[in-house]
């Protein structure tokens, strides 16, 4: 450790002894961390510097097909700018020992994990946190993150994901926040705040990525990987935005994604790197690449490594994981021409810019105090908040007869391949989490519920029956615990305990890797050996409660027309069982909402609510006209609508009052709305703010979110509930790709979900 600050000392005052460069690469409002990245690079080979570019994988982790070796040597040699996926203090201490003793410039590593949504103490995956519409817990999720990630030594996060997407085929879904770019913008800006705090070098904040840049929630197909093709126009309207959101909030890196844009894949993409990213959203930090991103242009035909490890480079790339085209290739294209020393220096210092404002260089062990791993990781007020979050997160879509709340008393029948799995319950991207700690559906009802409630269990169907589809899902120690019994005896087994019961708790749905990477699905219904079950546990005359697992939205309306209660729990984390027992009794009473809509069936997809109108729309109510847009066999509407989510209690929305009917320029109009918890039970409701532009130079949407509020009122109690909009929340990006507003009539719409909205007119003019 002295001997890394005699170095820094040293370099500090070469710096300070000569002449500034006349040209600067950027202006980073740093002049001491400017000197410093300088002095440092005037003593670095072109080895060293392409080194700083290496993002290679621990070996502990792996999302790919690829394996790095040889770490520590190329460590040694300065090969290596960063590790990713290694995780506890006593490792990241010896490869940071290495790094900053062993090799000659004695550069710290910068360590980075998939802290996806929390570390050791597992949140909702993602697109549950989503459903809180709850920007303090959002960022309070992504806080908690953070101090256990860096406690463990971990100070870059791959994290958050904002990929807005619309077909839940995809996998991915489930890392992200839903349809929404409103939304999802705010969300973005959440988890950076959370992540990255006030002070970027404090040892319990961590360095956020913004991912993945862009557009690959547009996959088409719903096919992880796949291409991706759109206009500008709705890039910038509808898929953009969140991106944006995260640099505006300062998002201190930038992942580029798999997918291709116009044609080029996103790693070797200029106009989005460097024309879009970085001239007009003005982003200063690292870009790095996904997962052998630049490896995987080969295939998409973009030449040999060396010919996309070239073209990364020139498209703004700073970082290459896992790939080595970097390391390896662009010594040879410099010499060639085809790139140049000072795209290489531009990208060297953004790397070292980012370890600087972590403070790596002051202590390079900043992040690697044992103590902290010991009292700061998977709490007790961790595992509450978890619980907490996890409650929050609970979507009621249905209640009919009013099952749920549960009566804590009699006899319970708790069935279903997901009502004992432990490991299952943190779901998707759980990397660090300890599966075993995690509480099950069984464990929580028995915890919560104690000796007043008898509870039969039956795990009555695997999650799926085909063996080869149960191997692909039961992957990253989450097994199914595939039951090798005739499915009629389970079924029967699972019927047999729901005839001594009062009710069935049936849990059921997704296991944990059934979404994800690379968890595409064709068919998004629930399978169907868990369908039969369901049947015939109806069919005893028992009410039942489904517990439904997914990590994206579902084609259940078999399931939505026949079982009376359906409460969906996504992958609920840590304390999910806790939290399941906490809602089915009705000591939280369920708020969650949809940030996604659910289709009635995959024909239906892509369906969202902020869609456009056609020339010839369906008439409102109406299911089939001839020659209007619309289906033979199924109605337009979803199945769920995005925003939608019940409650035990019921709340009443007045008509909507306007400030003024008539506003001019730059002017305020105040929307208020009366809501009243007219139930029986204290609760908190979502209140949604939609507008209409009726009138454009080019088409608009039906409806776009432009404002939410969380509120909680007591049961019985009015509350007037306000919203402010300007000519700001009116914009949008035009065919010229100019970002206005255009006057004219707009509808202002308020209510509890994109379908069921009272609505208020304003004429405004320039």
């Amino acid at each position: 450790m002295r001997r890394h600050i005699t170095l820094l000392l040293m370099i500090l005052l070469a710096v300070a002894c000569q002449p500034e460069n006349n040209k600067k690469s950027r202006g980073s409002g740093d002049p001491e961390m400017d000197r410093f990245i300088s002095g440092l690079m005037k003593q670095m080979t072109l080895e060293e510097k392409l080194g700083q570019l290496n993002l290679p994988a621990s070996g502990d982790i792996m999302t790919g097909q690829t394996k790095s070796t040889g770490i520590a040597a190329k460590i040694r040699e300065g090969k290596v700018g960063g590790l990713f996926n290694i995780r506890t203090v006593e490792k990241i201490r010896e490869v940071q020992r290495i790094a900053v003793e062993e090799s000659r410039m004695k550069i710290p590593l910068i360590i980075a994990m998939d802290v996806i949504h929390g570390y050791r103490t597992a949140f909702p995956i993602p697109l549950g946190v989503s459903t809180t519409w709850d920007m303090e817990l959002v960022e309070k999720s992504a806080r908690m993150a953070a101090q256990e990630a860096t406690a463990d030594g971990i100070c870059w996060t791959f994290s958050p994901m904002v990929d807005i997407s619309r077909d839940p085929r995809w996998g991915r879904v489930s890392e992200g926040s839903g349809e929404d770019p409103y939304l999802g913008s705010r969300i973005a800006e959440a988890m950076v705040r959370g992540y990255q705090g006030d002070d970027l070098s404090a040892n319990n904040t961590m360095l956020a990525c913004v991912k993945h840049f862009a557009l690959y929630g547009a996959s088409e197909a719903g096919r992880d990987y796949n291409t991706t093709d759109m206009s500008r126009i709705r890039m910038f309207n509808e898929f953009m935005p969140p991106y944006q959101a995260a640099i505006d909030a300062g998002v201190g890196s930038v992942m580029t994604s798999f997918n291709e844009i116009d044609g080029i894949p996103a790693s070797a993409n200029k106009w989005l790197m460097s024309d879009l990213l970085r001239d007009q959203w003005g982003f200063e930090g690292p870009v790095v690449t996904d997962y052998t991103a630049i490896m995987e242009m080969t295939d998409h035909g973009l030449g040999d490594l060396q010919q996309v490890s070239a073209l990364a480079l020139q498209a703004g790339v700073d970082m290459d994981m896992v790939s080595e085209g970097f390391l390896n290739t662009l010594k040879q294209s410099l010499d060639e021409g085809k790139v140049t020393m000072a795209q290489v220096d531009q990208a060297c210092r953004r790397i070292l810019e980012a370890k600087y404002r972590l403070g790596l260089f002051e202590d390079p062990y900043r992040y690697c105090d044992e103590e902290r791993s010991k009292t700061e990781i998977f709490t007790d007020a961790n595992r509450q908040f978890a619980r907490e979050i996890a409650a929050a997160s609970f979507v009621l879509m249905k209640n009919e007869g009013g099952v749920l709340p549960l009566k804590k008393g009699g006899t319970l029948a708790l069935v279903g391949p997901m009502a004992d799995n432990t490991e299952n319950m943190p779901g998707t991207w759980s990397v660090a989490a300890d599966f075993s700690q995690s509480t099950s559906v069984r464990k929580g009802l028995e915890a919560v519920a104690g000796s007043e409630v008898k509870i039969l269990y039956a795990k009555g169907s695997n999650v799926v029956q085909d063996t080869l589809l149960d191997s692909r899902i039961s992957i990253f120690g989450k097994p199914t615990y595939f039951d090798k019994r005739d499915p009629a005896v389970m079924i029967r087994e699972a019927v047999a305990a729901a005839m001594k019961a009062d009710v069935v708790v049936a849990a059921m749905g997704e296991s944990a890797e059934m979404s994800g990477e690379c968890s595409s699905r064709s068919d998004i219904t629930l399978p169907a050996c868990q369908r039969e079950l369901l049947k015939a546990l109806l069919a005893t005359g028992k009410p039942v409660v489904m517990v439904l697992f997914t990590g994206r939205p579902l084609a259940i309306p078999w399931e939505a027309a026949h079982v009376p209660a359906i409460l969906n729990v996504w992958f609920p984390g840590t304390e999910g069982g806790h939290a399941i027992a906490d809602v089915l009794f009705g000591a939280v009473n369920p708020s969650g909402k949809l940030s996604a809509t659910w289709p009635q069936n995959v024909g239906q997809v892509p369906l969202f609510y902020n869609h456009k109108n056609t020339g010839r729309p369906l008439a409102p109510g109406s299911w089939f006209q001839k020659f209007r847009s619309n289906y033979l066999d199924v109605p337009n509407e979803p199945l769920f609508p995005f925003g939608y989510g019940l409650s035990y209690s019921t709340f009443t929305y007045g008509n909507p009052k306007l400030s003024a009917e008539q506003l001019s320029g730059n002017a305020t109009l105040t929307l208020s709305v009366d809501l009243t918890n007219s139930g029986p039970a204290d609760g908190a409701e979502v209140v949604q703010l939609y507008i209409r532009d009726l009138v454009g130079s080019v088409t608009r949407p039906v409806k776009e979110l432009k404002g939410f509020q969380k509120v909680f009122l007591k049961a019985g109690e009015t509350r007037t509930i306000t919203f402010t909009v300007t000519p700001e929340e009116l914009k949008f990006y035009n065919s010229g790709l100019v970002y206005d507003w255009e006057p004219g009539d707009f509808d202002l719409m308020v209510g509890g979900n994109s379908d069921a909205v009272k609505t208020a007119r304003v004429n405004w003019t320039k």
